[in-house]
C-alpha cells in the first residue's frame, strides 16, 4: 500500500505544479499536454 502512495505521489505533485504554473503565467494548453504526455511515458 505504501509503495503505491509513493509511486502516485510524484505525478500528483508534478501535475499540481503544472496547474499552478498555468494559473500564474496564463493557460498554455500545448505546454500542459506536453508535460502530461511526459508524465505518462
Amino acid at each position: 500500500m505504501r509503495d503505491k502512495v509513493i509511486k502516485y505521489k510524484k505525478p500528483i505533485v508534478i501535475t499540481s505544479g503544472i496547474i499552478i504554473l498555468n494559473l500564474m503565467f496564463g493557460l498554455d494548453i500545448r505546454f500542459t499536454i506536453i508535460n502530461l504526455l511526459w508524465l505518462l511515458v
